[in-house]
């Protein structure tokens, strides 16, 4: 049968951008593939033909698929083909997707909607996950739900002062400003942003340029859904008797009454003091419940009916009046101004034996973390649709029900504990020194000890706290900050909130998240529960979030100001230095056995890269020093005239070789034993014994050649005549032959090294 395919395309920052649909899963409600440049998306869109009953939210559920065939790539594990559990990036931009189009949704809906997304192929220029925004977008046009879009997604980075929009890998790594932008023709919905301190007023253009330039895109999915029109699925309601239809214009009539009690009984109660606590704020809103209960009891009104009303009517009202207060009067729950942050401490070194912790807390948000260093081959190994690569500074972010007072099951990290944890990791990164200054695998654990607004924002000044107590030489401390928005159905009138909190976080609201040091921005996230933010809410929220990151980085700077000076004396040491890489093989052996060796004396582990760098690890540090010794030992060049003590470790019948280093040996030819003629080296040395001597010479095959003559420490070999022969000794003459280790040393030549890094 022949597919009915259609397809819509455009130019798009100087790339062709290609959205079909009509041939590809076509029993999907919606389905489209993006293609932009040579990387291809699929999106589908399926909603539930009936609501869920028995719910209080919105159910939508976005999955982004991670296929590796879309890069030509065969899963690593020997036993493992098939993707399994999705990655922590598939999961972030999963997240990222869901951000940019829960908003434009009708929110009282209780029908199931599924939105997958499928990576098919990848460039390794143009990124997926941009692609993948308008996917969703351009699906959800022409699924026939309630969706109030189109959307777009741009990238924005930023090289030598220049804006660049959907830039390749190539550009991304040369930019201070990793930042992707979602939104309408008019607003900004979503913000996902990573930076090497960017000033705000610079976020705030690179923002801005990057909504205008998506207009390409939107006009595209316009065109898509104006020619494709979506199939509106109405739910099959059953017959309903008369009377059930006369007790439902009855429930109707009674909620409208209920809304009108709460407006006139929420105020009295919730304002009525200053609520310091989310612990007094429940007990105000369990108050209002009760007294509805009562009203309502007092009405003659049946249990269910009760229950069922102030499980529905009350949370939101109760949200509509905080949003009202603080328009209309400028009024918080817990007494604060708009700009005003709740109690800040901070504390540094709050654990005994760990490398490095952090305790920050901000009211009732309190978050412990905690730093361990480790080898530089401790290192993450990452696979994915953008090759494999390796990540040594890791944020990992814990949230147990004990932290917002509840009882459940522990589970293993979940969507939101992958967020968070990525996010404050996104906010450090900028900072974590490189690899030549502090070679180190660091990875930071955030504890969430109490939670109410913004634990991310906690766990990035509570680890910036454990780095600085670790030693780890960050330059600058980073803090974070959430502000929230307060705003009428029309964003006719909306507020600024500096640190939200529970009931704060409510429809007409965002959570807008930054992160910096004193001198820039390091990252960004925002979601909201509008249909957009304007220019002017952006730019006030960047002003009066700056205000609010200063504050909180002075509490820090009180606390601790810079690194300290030494590791703690339970983190490892690392020496690190290079040698020639043609040496590697020298270090190594045959089949690792002077390495290993080295490992085994010294209790070390040692990394190499292929460039020469070599990284030794160890608790010890004499024992790293000592390990340390030996591979410049062994990679030395050796020069006339020096001196060493070491054993015999092989007899000839014309000399002895004797190891001057762990893996390099020199030939004392029997003229050079002994002041005297010695007929066999062997009456004189055996294997093992510990002599003095001196090089004489390298010879144009850089072979070492020995003596022992002349120097003291020979004496007693000599003070017998030990060995000593009147005959004509073997090779006695100048023109005699020499014999060395070959090469310059070595014993053996390690051969056949692979790339990558090698970890002993």
């Amino acid at each position: 049968m022949k597919q009915e395919e259609q397809v819509f395309e455009t130019k798009w920052l100087d790339r062709p951008l290609t959205i079909k649909t009509g041939k590809l899963a076509k029993q999907a409600d919606a389905a489209v593939t993006v293609q932009y440049g040579e990387t291809v998306v699929m999106a589908t869109v399926v909603e539930a033909k009936g609501e869920r009953e028995g719910i209080d939210y919105f159910p939508l559920l976005v999955d982004f698929e991670e296929r590796l065939y879309a890069a030509g790539i065969i899963k690593g594990s020997r036993w493992i083909k098939r993707e399994g559990r999705p990655s922590d990036e598939a999961i972030l931009t999963g997240r990222m997707v869901d951000r940019a189009i829960r908003p434009l949704f009708n929110e009282t809906s209780r029908k199931d909607i599924q939105v997958i997304i499928t990576v098919l192929s990848v460039d390794q220029e143009n990124d997926y996950d941009v692609v993948s925004l308008i996917a969703a977008s351009a699906a959800l046009s022409i699924a026939g739900v309630e969706w109030n879009g189109p959307i777009a997604g741009i990238r924005v980075s930023r090289v030598e002062g220049k804006f660049i929009f959907n830039p390749t890998y190539e550009e991304r790594g040369k930019s201070d400003l990793d930042l992707i932008v979602a939104g309408t023709e008019k607003k900004v919905i979503m913000l996902e942003a990573g930076a090497s301190e960017v000033k705000e007023d610079e976020m705030f253009k690179a923002i801005m340029a990057g909504q205008k330039e998506m207009q390409e895109a939107i006009k595209l999915i316009k065109k898509l859904a104006n020619s494709v029109k979506g199939e509106k699925k109405e739910a099959k309601n059953k017959l309903k008797s008369q009377e059930e239809i006369e007790a439902e214009k009855e429930k109707e009539k009674l909620f409208a009454e209920i809304k009108d009690w709460l407006k006139e009984n929420i105020k009295p109660i919730l304002f009525d003091k200053t609520y310091y606590t989310k612990g007094e704020r429940k007990v105000a809103v369990k108050v209002i419940e009760e007294k509805l209960d009562e009203h309502l009891f007092s009405s003659g009104v049946g249990r269910d009916l009760r229950q069922e009303a102030i499980k529905k009517l009350v949370s939101p009202a109760v949200e509509a009046e905080v949003t009202k207060a603080i328009l209309s009067e400028k009024k918080r729950v817990d007494g604060r101004k708009l700009d005003e942050i709740r109690p800040l401490s901070a504390e540094a070194g709050v654990l005994p034996r760990n490398h490095g912790s952090g305790l920050f807390s901000r009211g009732e948000t309190q978050i412990m973390s905690i730093v361990t260093l480790g080898a530089p081959g401790l290192e993450q190994s990452l696979e994915g649709l953008e090759g494999n690569s390796k990540k040594r500074f890791m944020h990992h972010y814990n949230f147990p029900p004990y932290s917002v007072g509840e009882v459940s099951p522990i589970r293993g990290a979940g969507r939101r504990e992958i967020g968070h944890g990525a996010l404050a990791e996104k906010a450090l990164t900028p900072l974590i020194p490189a690899k030549e200054d502090f070679p180190y695998t660091i990875r930071v654990v955030s504890e969430t000890l109490g939670s109410n607004g913004s634990s991310s924002m906690g766990s990035t000044c509570a680890s910036c706290l454990a780095l600085m107590d670790a030693g780890v030489p960050i330059k600058k401390s980073v803090g974070g900050i959430a502000m929230g928005l307060a705003s009428n159905a029309d964003m006719s009138k909306w507020e600024i909130l500096t640190d939200i909190q529970d009931l704060e976080d409510g429809k007409g609201g965002m959570d807008f998240k930054m992160t910096g040091t004193a001198d820039g921005l390091t990252a960004i996230q925002l979601d909201t529960k509008t249909d957009g933010l304007s220019e002017e809410i952006i730019k006030k929220t960047l002003k009066q979030g700056r205000i609010a990151l200063d504050k909180v980085l002075g509490v820090m700077e009180k606390e601790i100001k810079e690194p300290r000076p030494e590791l703690s004396k339970y983190a490892p040491r690392i020496i690190s230095f290079r040698i020639d890489p043609e040496k590697i093989g020298s270090v190594i052996g045959p089949g690792g056995k002077i390495i290993n060796k080295i490992i085994a004396e010294t209790e070390v582990t040692i990394d190499i890269e292929d460039d020469g760098l070599v990284m030794i690890c160890g608790t010890n540090p004499e024992k790293c020093q000592e390990a340390a010794k030996q591979v410049k030992d062994i990679v030395r060049e050796f020069v006339a005239g020096e001196i060493f003590t070491g054993k015999v470790v092989r007899m000839l019948d014309f000399g002895a070789f004797i190891e001057l280093v762990p893996g390099h040996d020199g030939m004392a030819h029997v003229s050079e034993l002994a002041p005297y003629r010695i007929g066999k080296p062997a009456d004189f040395l055996k294997v093992g014994d510990t002599v003095t001597v001196k090089i004489k010479e390298i010879d144009d095959q850089g072979r070492v050649n020995l003596t022992l003559k002349g120097l003291p420490e020979n004496e007693h070999l000599w003070k017998d005549s030990k060995g000593k022969s009147e005959g004509n000794g073997f090779g006695g003459g100048d023109g005699r032959p020499r014999f060395g280790n070959g090469g310059g040393g070595g014993r053996d030549r390690f051969s056949g090294r692979g790339g990558g890094r090698r970890r002993f």
